[in-house]
């Protein structure tokens, strides 16, 4: 499910069931040489959100990414967004990213980092393929938090 007023509707009614948010974080580059790898970074990563998302629509809501710029300080970003997180009614929270600044960040909820694959460029078959093989990475991480 994906946070829209159509998949939110579903949610408040089944919100039992749906006990998974996945939160996108995206660094956004604004020094001149860095926007493309920042652009194409945020590329994959939606489009590996999107792919989880409908891997397990009816188990996770997919949040709106939340952008977040290198002179931000990560960890109290980190911190505020958890707090305000943890107070809805999701038993998980897994924070995606492509930033590995965010794997030394202690926050409740579990990070995801994946190293950002530039996909773009790439034929549908071939995109596919790479997202299935990242979310066979990730499904370890993802069912180790709900057997527990």
């Amino acid at each position: 499910m994906n946070w829209n007023a159509s998949d939110m509707n579903l949610f408040l009614q089944q919100k039992e069931y749906i006990d998974t948010l996945v939160v996108p974080l995206l660094k956004v580059e604004t020094v001149e040489e860095r926007m493309k790898a920042s652009a194409s970074s945020t590329d994959f990563l939606m489009n590996l959100a999107d792919y989880l998302e409908l891997q397990f629509k009816g188990r996770i809501m997919v949040a709106p990414p939340f952008a977040y710029t290198p002179s931000m300080e990560l960890q109290q970003f980190g911190e505020v967004l958890s707090d305000d997180l943890s107070k809805s009614s999701f038993k998980h929270i897994f924070y995606m990213t492509t930033d590995s600044q965010w794997t030394s960040i202690e926050m409740p909820g579990k990070v995801l980092w994946l190293p950002a694959i530039p996909i773009e460029n790439m034929d549908d078959r071939l995109k596919q393929s790479i997202l299935e093989d990242q979310l066979k990475q990730l499904l370890p991480q993802l069912t180790e938090e709900w057997i527990k």
